[in-house]
């Protein structure tokens, strides 16, 4: 079974908990805060290898969570990192998140995203003692990781893809001259998902080559196999069509072209800036008069002609060197105008800087990563803990964002958990 489109869950470790101990020792009483910070939360990765072929394996499960980190311990003992979660898909991976954007394009072996970022890990309560507090009896709660629904698209990286109506002979064609066995019928839409096989053409020189099912008129609708398999189309280099010029075919050559063509366009039109090939297949019964109508079909694009029997073999060779130079050229083209695509992540810290106070029915309420992250990160039945995070929300300007919406003294402010009445420092 070929799967070229899943829905997973992925979330990334959640980070471990800072520790609150207290150093205890023979002769010496007073040994202070030793708890030490928790781990980061292991990360969730999807990386492209060529190991794999198919997105099969995640119709079969679908829940994917990277390790948590390890809390920490006394004697300032961290705890141990959360192990990242790779998860290998075929190259030519698209990730995309719940609302369809795109969040990495894997076209290449090795490269990677990091879809959900683990959680941060929470400090010890040794992070917290200063000359002012020496004894701090709090410490952090490690930070969830990241969570989201995502979906994996495969795009097949073929060099040629074969595009026609279906019948044409391009299963045919594949098995002739590759060692990729399609299953071969005469009723429409005999091969039911993409095939690869590799063409040698000499020594040193092969690419790699993709029957695409049949399509027909509305295929970028998604009439008959439609976009599930038009989106494949997208990633090859070189386009070679195939039109069926024996008597027996029911469209004329450049009737069948046409329809082609006008799929394409509708669907992308920059298909039509790749190279383009046509050959007319089933030469060894072929009808003259369509044999000349496909040739002056290819002549008004100014595309390469070839007449071919995927039958018999004949004129098969000269398609096959025409094809290899012109992905070889495809491929010294598409090396110099892509960019190296790095790593890519998901969390960017600089949207978790601000904060905002709104007015809800009488109460202000503070919305904000950071400023929530603060609160519910400690334990703030600590007077400690909870004189710290006050310090803190005066330091990130809350209290006068506070003052400077209005709030009076009394008032009800909610962050997050956190419901308490306001009361600035004067």
């Amino acid at each position: 079974m070929f799967i070229d489109e899943v829905e997973i869950y992925v979330k990334g470790g959640d980070g471990g908990s800072g520790a609150t101990t207290f150093h205890r020792e023979k002769y010496r009483p007073m040994g202070g805060p030793d708890g030490g910070d928790g781990g980061k939360g292991g990360s969730l990765i999807i990386r492209a290898s060529e190991s794999v072929n198919t997105l099969i394996e995640y119709t079969r499960r679908r829940h994917f969570r990277a390790e948590r980190g390890g809390n920490g311990s006394g004697n300032n003992s961290r705890g141990a990192d959360g192990k990242d979660l790779i998860l290998q898909v075929p190259v030519g991976t698209q990730v995309r998140d719940e609302e369809g954007g795109l969040m990495a394009d894997l076209s290449g072996s090795g490269r990677e995203a990091v879809v959900a970022k683990g959680g941060r890990w929470g400090r010890g309560n040794a992070s917290f003692a200063t000359p002012a507090r020496r004894a701090p009896d709090f410490s952090e709660k490690g930070e969830p990781g990241e969570e989201r629904w995502i979906r994996l698209e495969l795009k097949l990286l073929a060099d040629v893809g074969v595009v026609g109506l279906p019948n044409v002979g391009k299963s045919t064609l594949i098995s002739h001259i590759s060692a990729a066995k399609p299953k071969i019928a005469d009723y429409p839409f005999t091969t039911l998902e993409p095939v690869l096989g590799v063409v040698s053409v000499e020594e040193g020189k092969s690419f790699v080559i993709s029957d695409l099912p049949g399509l027909i008129a509305g295929a970028h609708e998604g009439k008959g196999l439609g976009l599930r398999f038009l989106r494949h189309v997208e990633r090859t280099k070189v386009l070679l069509h195939l039109v069926d010029v024996s008597p027996a075919a029911e469209q004329p050559p450049s009737e069948a072209l046409q329809g082609i063509v006008d799929e394409l366009v509708a669907y992308s039109p920059s298909l039509m800036s790749r190279p383009q090939v046509l050959a007319a297949n089933k030469l060894d019964i072929a009808d003259p008069a369509r044999l000349e109508e496909a040739r002056v079909a290819a002549a008004v694009r100014q595309w390469d002609f070839f007449p071919v029997s995927a039958v018999t073999g004949e004129g098969l060779q000269p398609l096959l060197y025409r094809l290899n130079e012109l992905v070889e050229t495809a491929r010294v083209v598409s090396d110099t105008e892509v960019p190296e695509e790095t790593t890519l992540y998901s969390f960017e810290p600089e949207q978790s800087r601000g904060f905002r106070v709104v007015e809800e029915d009488g109460e202000f309420r503070v919305t904000g990563e950071r400023v929530e992250r603060l609160v519910k990160g400690v334990d703030l039945n600590s007077a400690q803990a909870l004189a710290y995070v006050q310090a803190r929300l005066k330091r990130m300007g809350v209290e006068e964002e506070l003052l400077r919406q209005g709030t009076k003294e009394g008032d009800t402010v909610i962050i997050g958990d956190l419901v308490f009445d306001f009361f600035p420092e004067l």
